[in-house]
């Protein structure tokens, strides 16, 4: 057993889930996200579960040395300037790769979002991966990962409003700043 696995069980904390079958490549939403804490559960959970979750950071972020220890976190670049279309590298990304499962934080904040940012969604359209959930828990001390995709219905309004609704049922570390 890994030391962050027994310090993690050992605070009271345990994880559930995992991939659904055959997924290899997916955007990966986590929520809730009100504080750096709820981000480090979540990447831990994700571990222990076998998802090997990228995140995409802005290039800039990758100097010496900071961007060695970014990579090793599962840090991958992105150019957000105007001239350069994200989604589309995002797409690019997932053609690249046989397996890639980058995750999202839609709520792109730690405090109260009622309007989440929607590049997970253009995401997964324009790669044409699933989405899949994972979670954090701090009333349960549990996180996970759905077993099976979301379903998408082609309607991006409709369809975030489920995944947020979804959520309404677990904690962040400070939930008056979760999903509403």
């Amino acid at each position: 057993m890994s030391l962050s696995k027994f310090v993690f069980e050992k605070a009271g904390w345990s994880y559930e889930g995992g991939l659904p079958a055959g997924v290899k490549k997916c955007v990966l939403v986590a929520a809730p996200h009100t504080s750096n804490w709820d981000f480090v559960v979540a990447r831990l959970v994700f571990n222990f579960l076998g998802a090997n979750v990228k995140m995409l950071i802005k290039k800039e972020a990758f100097f010496w040395p900071f961007g060695y220890f970014l990579k090793k976190m599962g840090g991958i670049p992105i150019d957000r300037s105007k001239k350069n279309n994200s989604v589309d590298q995002i797409a690019k990304l997932f053609q690249e790769h046989d397996e890639l499962i980058i995750l999202f934080t839609p709520e792109g904040t730690r405090k109260h979002a009622p309007r989440w940012k929607r590049g997970f969604y253009f995401a997964s359209e324009a790669a044409d991966v699933p989405i899949v959930l994972g979670y954090v828990d701090y009333k349960s001390k549990t996180g996970g990962i759905v077993p099976e995709v979301f379903k998408k219905t082609g309607n991006m309004e409709a369809d975030i409003e489920a995944i947020k609704r979804f959520y309404h049922k677990y904690s962040g570390k400070h939930p008056e700043h979760g999903v509403h």
